[in-house]
This record gives C-alpha cells, structure tokens and sequence, in this order.
C-alpha cells in the first residue's frame, strides 16, 4: 500500500547560502501565454475569498485572484471590469450550462486567466469543458482542476489546460476526505504530479497553512500556490467584520460546497463537502501577503536558492516523526 505525506510530514533540510539579502530572491513565475506572476500567490474561487476587491489588490503586490463563478455573469464581469486593463485576474466557470458564454464575457471584461473550476477535475466533463474553451477561446490560459493524481494531471494537460490545481480534499473547510473517503495527503500530490514530463503549471491548492507549508509545495515542484483561509479574514475579501460575545473580530469563511454556500449559489444542497465557519480579521491584505512573501523568500534563502526553479533542483527532504513536528511549532509553556 501507498504511503502518503502531508506538509507537517516533512521538512526542508537547511544548506549553505551565499544570499545576503531576500532581495536577491526572485518569485517571478512564467504561467505561459502571457501570464506572469510577480508572487507566486492565487486567491481562491471562493464567495468569502475573490471578488472585486481582491482581484485588484492582489494583482497590485503581484498575484492574482480567480473572481468565482457563483453570481451571475454580468456580476462578475463587473468585477473583472473593475480592476483595470493591466490588473491580472482570471475568473471561474464551471463545466455545464451557459460555462462557455461566461468564460467569454469574462475574457472580454479583462480576464487573462479562466479557470475550470470543479471539486473532481480528472472526469469526462472536463475534458469536454477544455476542448470548448478552447474553441471559443483558443488564446486564453486555461486553468483546470482539481485533481490529486500525476495520471489525472497528465490527463488535463493533455486535454488542454495550462496549469492545473493539485489536491482533493486538503483545505480547512473542505470535507470531502471525510465524506467520500477519497483524497491524496498534499504534499504527496505535489511529489506525484511534479513527475509529470508534461508542460502545465502546478498549482497547489488546499491546506497550506503558512509560508513554511508555501515553500515546501513549491520546493516539491509547484510553480505557485492557491490560498483561501490565509486570505480571507484580510480588509479585501468579501463580507462584514463582525465581533464575538469575547470581542473578537473575525470574517465569515466557506467551502463552496458547503450547505449555506450551495443554497445560496443554486437553491439547494446536493453533496455536502464543506462547512461555513469564520477566520479571524487579519487586516490589510498588503501586510499579510508582504508577511508571506518574506517567509518564502527567507525559505529559498535558507537552501540557498534564488528562485523557485534553482529550490526545486536543490531541496533536500527529511521526513519528521510526530514529535519533530510538535518540536517543530512554537512550544512555550506559558505560565
């Protein structure tokens, strides 16, 4: 039987380092057909992660924001429409009804990026879904996943997609392990699809809970990161802040197939795989993406690489017992 490894299973051995500065560090990633990220950082498709005003504080330090697909397309057109002709952003659609009329108003709105947004991405109507995009939109990057597997990554970058989300299951609102049995450890996925000979981005997606578990999937082989929580409590994610009975201020978060997202987005719940909770309110979302971006670049700087590519070809792995991994986190005891 397979074994399996997730990021608090393994740590990156420290090696001799002649940076320095993070300075000499560069994160540039070259997405292909014109995409190029600054920060290898994407804002998830999520109602409580990427509307209007992430897409375009994101794209601002770097990054970029799928804007999700769950409003209308003249909704979230007007999103993309209002970040400007040089913000980068891309938009989600899924892979039935109006999909392809959507992917087009939103390219027409400014989108560079459309992203093929399904919980199972290794299935016929994907494959269906990329073939039509790439129809009305033969130009366009094409993001498409998710999948857990190095043959369902192949798979996709065979039927077309750019860049392809890796991971089933691993995020901190998604129940789908627990409610299918089905799921890869994340970091394992990342191993298995950076085997690929195939040319598509990896894109980690899914339980990434610090810029210590970002450097590791990027040093696994992924070319960048999709986050949600970590952006989600910030001033530019969608919602409110509201306050606690012990005045604590937090900001609602859900999975996209959970029962409040899915009654609000279609008017009823199918299969359940995600709970709504709430994330605590963290501010600017400049500080904490700056937060990140330093954590990463003194993660290439401690292997001694300058890029994502030279800590790709340099990482050395270890892999930690349970008691390392407690060892591992802050453990004061505080009196």
């Amino acid at each position: 039987m397979q074994k399996g490894l997730t990021y608090d299973d393994v740590l990156l051995v420290p090696q001799y380092s002649d940076i320095e500065s993070r300075s000499e560090v560069s994160l540039t990633t070259d997405f292909g057909r014109g995409v190029e990220l600054e920060l290898p950082i994407i804002a998830s498709p999520m109602d409580t992660v990427s509307e209007a005003n992430m897409a375009g504080s994101l794209g601002e330090l770097g990054g970029i924001s799928i804007v999700h697909r769950y409003n209308s397309i003249e909704e979230q057109s007007a999103m993309i429409a209002s970040l400007g002709e040089n913000t980068l952003v891309g938009a989600a659609v899924g892979v039935s009804g109006d999909f392809a009329d959507r992917a087009v108003s939103a390219v027409a709105a400014g989108a560079k990026v459309i992203c093929i947004d399904i919980a199972h991405g290794h299935h016929i109507l994907m494959k269906k879904a990329i073939k039509r995009i790439r129809e009305v939109l033969p130009k366009i990057h094409i993001m498409a996943g998710n999948v857990a597997t190095l043959e369902g990554f192949n798979d996709l970058a065979d039927w077309g997609a750019d860049s392809i989300r890796c991971n089933i299951g691993g995020g901190s609102i998604c129940t789908t392990r627990v409610q299918t049995g089905h799921g890869v450890p994340g970091i394992e996925t990342i191993f298995q699809c950076a085997k690929s000979d195939r040319n598509a981005k990896i894109i980690a997606d899914g339980g990434l809970k610090n810029s210590g578990d970002i450097v590791k999937a990027l040093a696994a082989g992924a070319d960048a990161v999709m986050l949600g929580s970590l952006l989600a409590g910030t001033d530019c994610s969608p919602g409110t802040i509201f306050k606690t009975e012990s005045g604590e201020l937090r900001k609602t978060y859900r999975g996209m197939a959970s029962a409040a997202a899915q009654k609000d987005w279609r008017g009823r719940v199918a299969s359940c795989e995600g709970v709504s909770s709430s994330v605590p309110y963290r501010g600017k979302l400049a500080d904490v993406v700056k937060e990140l971006e330093r954590g990463i670049r003194s993660g290439l700087s401690y292997s001694g690489a300058r890029s994502v590519k030279e800590l790709q070809a340099k990482a050395q792995w270890l892999q930690q017992s349970s008691a390392s991994a407690t060892e591992s986190s802050a453990h004061i005891r505080l009196r």
